[in-house]
């Protein structure tokens, strides 16, 4: 990659769940059997649309008022140890994820992080079982350890501080509306991801939300931050 994207961005901060990680079909699968045992029988369509992009916590309100059911914490850490044993049988990286990491690490001399709203005990399985833990070392953050998930930006935020970065000279990478809404809300310059298929969000709908870049392959992402201006501020 150019020294030139250095020179455009002070770092990179990557979403994971579909970004970089094939997870959201695994983990919506063992969401939507548990929602099934308390009788809201979801199909697959109706729950990618309504919970890809969610964090859990968000959304205990909306599954209460299907079921009847008031998740408590026994339920939650059900979810998330089945989930976790999903994930360890079934993860894989998204195709291209692991080298475009690797590259953008060594262009930025290091200052990349994961910014996801999952937990972090969730966010380190994916990594080191699709090995890019290593890639990112201390800079992993979780949305579930900050005042606010997404869409606010509270973990990009908390990332671009804990890179000594601003971030509104920080490229972003997400798939969702609500990534894409909490990278523009931290005054980033938002890259979407949208490779199609029913677990990602269709580009039209990204950059309503306020992505600068829609790509389609993450081999095509050095090239792009390469390329692509920051944000003027």
């Amino acid at each position: 990659m150019p020294d030139a994207a250095v020179n455009r961005f002070q770092a990179v901060l990557f979403d994971c769940d579909g970004v970089l990680v094939d997870s959201e079909t695994i983990t919506n699968r063992v969401l939507r059997g548990m929602l099934h045992e308390l009788g809201w029988m979801l199909d697959e369509a109706e729950s990618l649309s309504r919970f890809v992009g969610r964090a859990l916590k968000d959304e205990l309100g909306v599954i209460e008022a299907h079921t009847g059911f008031a998740p408590d914490d026994a339920w939650i850490a059900e979810f998330r140890r089945r989930r976790n044993v999903a994930l360890t049988d079934a993860l894989e990286p998204i195709p291209g994820a692991p080298d475009a990491v690797r590259a953008i690490a060594a262009a930025f001399e290091g200052r990349i992080a994961v910014a996801s709203g999952a937990d972090r005990a969730k966010i380190e399985l994916q990594l080191a079982k699709t090995g890019m833990l290593d890639a990112f070392g201390e800079h992993v953050y979780s949305g579930m350890e900050t005042p606010r998930s997404k869409p606010a930006p509270d973990v990009y935020l908390a990332a671009a501080a804990g890179l000594g970065a601003d971030a509104r000279k920080c490229a972003v990478v997400e798939d969702t509306v609500a990534g894409v809404t909490a990278g523009v809300a931290a005054g980033a310059t938002v890259f979407a991801f949208a490779p199609g298929g029913p677990a990602h969000t269709a580009p039209d709908a990204l950059l309503a939300a306020g992505a600068a870049h829609v790509f389609t392959s993450m081999a095509e992402l050095p090239g792009l931050l390469a390329l692509a201006p920051a944000r003027s501020v």
